[in-house]
């Protein structure tokens, strides 16, 4: 299958199968003629082998033929491919007839005589349907490469122990989880990796931040509304807690949550169920909850009492707490190295190396920024800078103090 980004037209490989002669030369005629590479075959028998050696994107298949029927020849299909798109064409139709049809695993039911107009736009819908998914499962799939804990980068044991603790929750699916560091420390990329490592990586993945969130937009987007909730609600709208399925719903900066949506959270998370807003009715969930936040702002939260206690004790069954930069020291040229590579490849340079005197101290600074300060550090050089090695002389010169 193919885009033609000209016409904005997706072409594809189709397979019909049919024993009335006519009906496929028709069918292969009005389909070249929309752009697509059209093969026939005239029994169930032939049409299974053309299916298994060329892998059609749409297969066109008659019900009534001869030797083996329509509906075995779906299932066959179906079976050596879950996800194969099949559109079924009788001259014999009934109600149970396209139920069993639908039931097997086709893409549509079609009566004969039919106009071949229909056909063409049928097989533009099973296209597109077939574009958008594989576009989907590749950016799952992206995803779930980029997000492996072997791709985390550093050699000190304060982060094994991270990881180690983060393997086994994202092997458990237990939820909710609470992931607590400084700013930049790279608490996204562990709340991600344990859910594109964890049994629902093929499920949504969704990011909500609470900071500069209002208490209502809030919890309109968590928990959805129902018609007349409030002034501007013309209809109801699922929130996330719904729309997610069992997907993973990743709060950043839980900290801020406001406090009468830390309330609703909670009962959420005890209950497994949560109501709209202007709801009566309970609904159940199962996404899994990720938290985040600055541990320095959630502990005075909880001194001043802007964030709940028995919220807190609720998302912490499972804490995940990564150190600071400072504290892991061994992972600050390894980091910066990586960065190097990054960077190499972003702004097409060779930088191969970091004088031993720049490495002691890169190691030597404290980092209040953590990941990303080191990060943007190593980006300045590349961006103003043409050298093969990083000097102390290029580093900025709050570095040394």
């Amino acid at each position: 299958m193919h885009l033609n980004t000209d016409s904005f037209t997706v072409s594809g490989k189709i397979l019909v199968i049919d024993d009335e002669k006519f009906i496929t030369k028709s069918l292969k005629q009005h389909l070249q003629k929309d752009g697509h590479e059209v093969l026939t075959a005239d029994n169930g028998e032939q049409g299974l082998e053309e299916y298994r050696e060329n892998a059609p994107d749409i297969t066109i298949l008659d019900l009534n033929m001869p030797g083996i029927g329509g509906i075995e020849v779906l299932q066959e299909i179906k079976s050596c491919n879950k996800d194969a798109v099949v559109i079924v064409v009788t001259a014999y139709t009934d109600i149970e007839t396209a139920v069993s049809t639908i039931k097997s695993g086709a893409y549509d039911f079609v009566e004969k005589p039919f106009e071949l107009d229909r056909i063409s736009i049928l097989i533009r819908k099973a296209l597109e349907s077939i574009r958008l998914k594989r576009e989907v499962t590749y950016l799952r799939e992206e995803k779930y490469n980029r997000y492996k804990f072997s791709n985390i980068v550093g050699r000190s044991e304060a982060l094994k122990e991270v990881l180690d603790v983060a393997k086994k929750l994202a092997k458990s699916d237990v939820s909710p989880i609470l992931i607590q560091g400084e700013s930049g420390t790279g608490k996204g990329i562990i709340a991600r990796t344990i859910h594109y490592q964890g049994p629902r990586a093929s499920e949504s993945f969704v990011e909500v931040s609470c900071t500069d969130r209002s208490e209502s937009l809030m919890e309109n987007e968590l928990f959805g509304y129902e018609k007349d909730a409030f002034a501007d609600a013309k209809s109801a709208k699922k929130g996330l807690f719904e729309l997610v399925g069992r997907g993973t719903i990743f709060i950043d900066h839980i900290a801020d949550m406001k406090k009468s949506t830390q309330a609703k959270v909670l009962r959420a998370l005890e209950d497994k169920s949560f109501r709209r807003i202007g709801g009566v009715a309970d609904i159940r969930f199962n996404v899994k909850i990720i938290a985040t936040t600055d541990n320095a702002k959630l502990e005075k939260a909880l001194a001043a009492g802007s964030f709940r206690e028995d919220l807190y004790y609720n998302l912490k069954v499972c804490p995940i707490m990564i150190p600071p930069l400072r504290e892991r020291r061994d992972d600050i040229i390894p980091l910066a190295l990586y960065y190097m590579g990054v960077f190499n490849t972003e702004f097409k340079k060779n930088v191969t190396s970091i004088s031993e005197e720049a490495q002691a101290i890169l190691t030597a600074y404290d980092w209040p920024g953590n990941i990303r300060e080191l990060k943007n550090v190593i980006e300045r050089i590349f961006i103003l800078e043409d050298t093969e090695v990083i000097t102390p002389e290029l580093l900025p010169k709050s570095l040394a103090g």
